[in-house]
């Protein structure tokens, strides 16, 4: 209902007199929030222009924008999506090559980055923010009980090291996790433990791999930790939650998106600014696919009209221009600025300067290889996902059963069964292998 009354709010808003209308599906993140602040700035330099949002959840967006680009209703002009959907849209001709202006600078974007989100060569859509996970801890808490976060952390570390900081009597968690069903919730956590621990989705052949054990160790070790030391709503925890629960001083440890490290880091947001370390993700018999690769990006939709198609375009290279970076610097400091995507803001010193996170999200995303995700050999691309169209099926399902271990609803091994036969019978109906 919170998505359908959002789409119909801004498909039906009064647009401006002669103006092209621009609908614009995206996230709730605080970058994307700041992002359609910003819209009268846009509007006033593009005054043929009028630009309305729909903003929902992760998980709502998803569904939204996959069922209206799926189904060609053309509800929204500009669309926000991710390194998993972009290359399988843009191969079956539901999204247009992104076209940057002269000031663009196509050259500057991150590597990895610019090739998850082209198709043949081509970018099909432009990264607003790029992402990999890392483990951020309170550095005073760890001073206080004598402890001290190794350069390259475990999983085994990140264990003992929550059990020792546990302590919900004073409102500490030992750590939070994404716990919230889904394929790009909980799974994009649980994909990168898999993963450390020298599990895989598929094998050569196809077959599902859910119920092995790597799985078993780390979904076993996932749920023992939250049950263990986590917050008592942990099944709840999306992105924006655990956000709000380490900014407030409650969690002692996150594993969870790079992109948080500036929020987490902010005094006008968090309550540990000035507290806070950072570490790569953890790995544990490899570092091969520990740490996620992510990008949201701002895509425009094949079956939208030619004035649409091109107001889009103006909208896109305003929004992802390194002059959008420079101007969030000025409205908020270097410190909040979108980053994940661009060569030059690393290099620039008043970021570094700012970002004390910035090594390692850098180096996480630069290492991040959805080529070769898993220790043993894989058939398919994307590290926290698989790059098939029935991997979002998949993924949700198995994310469900977790969620219910989680829960004390199902073992582990019940869950990791479910899971392997949901993946055998989407296999099956899909018409797969691919």
């Amino acid at each position: 209902m919170l998505a359908a009354s959002a789409i119909a709010a801004a498909l039906f808003a009064a647009p401006a007199a002669h103006a092209t209308h621009l609908v614009i599906a995206t996230v709730d993140n605080a970058q994307m929030l700041e992002m359609q602040h910003l819209t009268p700035l846009f509007e006033k330099a593009h005054p043929g222009i009028h630009v309305n949002w729909v903003t929902l959840s992760e998980h709502a967006l998803r569904d939204a924008v996959s069922t209206d680009i799926e189904t060609g209703q053309g509800q929204f002009d500009i669309v926000t999506v991710g390194l998993y959907e972009t290359p399988l849209w843009a191969r079956r001709g539901w999204l247009v090559p992104i076209e940057p202006d002269a000031q663009y600078d196509e050259a500057d974007l991150l590597p990895t980055i610019r090739r998850g989100l082209s198709y043949r060569g081509h970018l099909y859509a432009a990264p607003f923010y790029g992402e990999s996970s890392m483990l951020m801890y309170r550095t005073d808490l760890m001073r206080q009980a004598g402890l001290r976060m190794p350069a390259h952390p475990s999983w085994s570390d990140v264990a003992a090291l929550a059990a020792r900081l546990d302590d919900r009597r004073h409102g500490v968690y030992g750590i939070c996790l994404r716990g919230k069903a889904g394929w790009g919730e909980n799974m994009s956590l649980v994909s990168t433990m898999v993963n450390a621990f020298g599990g895989q989705w598929f094998d050569m052949n196809w077959r599902p791999r859910i119920d092995t054990a790597a799985w078993k160790q780390a979904v076993g070790l996932y749920v023992d930790l939250l049950r263990r030391y986590g917050p008592p709503d942990a099944a709840q925890m999306n992105y924006n939650a655990n956000l709000a629960l380490f900014a407030q001083g409650k969690c002692a440890m996150w594993v969870g998106a790079t992109v948080a490290g500036g929020f987490v880091s902010s005094p006008s947001f968090s309550r540990v600014a000035g507290k806070v370390g950072f570490a790569p993700a953890p790995v544990a018999v490899t570092a091969r696919g520990s740490h996620w690769l992510w990008a949201w990006a701002l895509a425009i939709p094949a079956d939208i009209a030619p004035a649409q198609r091109a107001a889009a375009q103006t909208f896109v290279n305003w929004a992802t221009s390194r002059a959008y970076v420079d101007t969030i610097a000025a409205r908020q400091g270097w410190d909040l600025v979108p980053s994940g995507t661009r060569r030059s803001t690393y290099a620039n010193p008043a970021f570094q300067a700012a970002a004390p996170w910035a090594r390692v999200e850098l180096d996480a995303i630069d290492s991040a290889d959805p080529n070769t995700p898993t220790l043993p050999p894989s058939p398919y691309r994307g590290i926290q996902y698989v790059s098939i169209p029935g991997f979002r099926v998949i993924g949700d399902q198995v994310g469900a059963a977790i969620r219910q271990a989680l829960q004390g609803k199902l073992s582990v091994d019940q869950a990791l069964a479910q899971g392997q036969y949901a993946a055998q019978r989407e296999l099956l109906s899909g018409g797969y292998p691919p």
